[in-house]
């Protein structure tokens, strides 16, 4: 069952007027180094980030004022996952990957 097949307390459904899809953007490049993460074009506290290696796909996002993150831990070969919230990127990371293999 997916988070959103489940009874678990779901937001109201913006009005459908309002909705208007846009996409995170690469930030310039810094001192000659490669950008490593994306934001929202509008608001560049709103981060995500992918990482992976070979077995985990770690995607983080922070929240809307860049304080705060999620993130979702993706097993590559069964496509299991576990999310897991909190105020580091670090400490999201490591608990939704134990959250997924089991600490």
């Amino acid at each position: 069952m997916t988070e959103s097949e489940s009874s678990v307390d779901r937001p109201a459904r913006p009005p459908a007027h309002r909705r208007r899809w846009t996409s995170f953007v690469a930030p310039d490049f810094v001192r000659g180094r490669r950008p490593r993460g994306l934001h929202e074009e509008a608001n560049p506290k709103h981060r995500l980030r992918v990482e992976h290696d070979a077995h985990t796909l770690l995607i983080h996002l922070s929240n809307e004022d860049g304080g705060g993150w999620t993130t979702i831990a993706v097993d590559r070969s069964t496509r299991h996952w576990a999310v897991a919230q909190g105020p580091t990127e670090s400490d999201t990371s490591r608990s939704s990957y134990d959250l997924l293999y089991g600490a």
